[in-house]
């Protein structure tokens, strides 16, 4: 159909209103901040390092560590010679031994076994009984030690030469056994410990001692 016959024919044509509040709408794409997501990683970050330091550190103080012991005192009361048959000696030892328990509960121990020797041989061996050392602290144990008729046939040189120098060597090897109160359980806990113990014969007094823990 021609523009001629558009004109001439019957149908009315009516033109498209015009809108004077037309607006033009431009959208946007969202974008999202980068910047608080990594805020929130970085505080759930921080979060769990600060629980796994927590549970690092209680699991580090309250974990059950052995006691440890300590050879306070070795004193030599007293020692005698007998040569009626054999040669032979009388000694007797007064001992203290330090317990320390390092955990934060307490420590309850069966008994304490200490063995002195000299030479790389037994004198003799005493025991004390059971106690109890509170959280975190100390126990001073005594004992005493009484050996007669040592005979120092195969030491005699030795133990001349050390009277002579003043100062005896001893050996001894201290060991516990106990159990630690963690709440409702009980957890068993042992130590040992052996020195080289070297006591003055003048004042009866420790002068040196080397320990290592077993």
């Amino acid at each position: 159909m021609s523009k001629q016959d558009l004109r001439n024919s019957s149908v009315p044509y009516t033109p498209l209103p015009q809108n004077p509040n037309h607006q033009n709408v431009v959208i946007l794409p969202v974008y999202y901040h980068r910047s608080n997501q990594n805020h929130r990683c970085l505080r759930r970050c921080i979060t769990f390092s600060g629980v796994f330091i927590l549970l690092s550190a209680a699991v580090f103080l309250f974990y059950p560590s052995d006691p440890t012991l300590q050879l306070v005192l070795l004193k030599l009361n007293h020692i005698g010679v007998n040569s009626s048959h054999k040669l032979t000696l009388d000694l007797t030892f007064s001992l203290t031994i330090r317990v320390r328990n390092r955990d934060f509960f307490s420590l309850d121990y069966e008994k304490l076994v200490v063995s002195v020797g000299y030479r790389g041989r037994e004198l003799g061996v005493v025991s004390s009984d059971g106690g109890r050392v509170r959280a975190r602290g100390s126990s001073y144990v005594n004992a005493t030690l009484d050996l007669d008729g040592y005979e120092v046939v195969h030491d005699v040189i030795y133990l001349i030469s050390d009277l002579a120098k003043g100062v005896i060597p001893f050996d001894t090897t201290t060991k516990v056994d106990g159990d630690l109160g963690l709440f409702l359980f009980k957890i068993p806990l042992q130590a040992k410990v052996s020195c080289e113990v070297y006591v003055s014969t003048n004042n009866q007094t420790i002068t040196r001692q080397d320990c290592y823990a077993e």
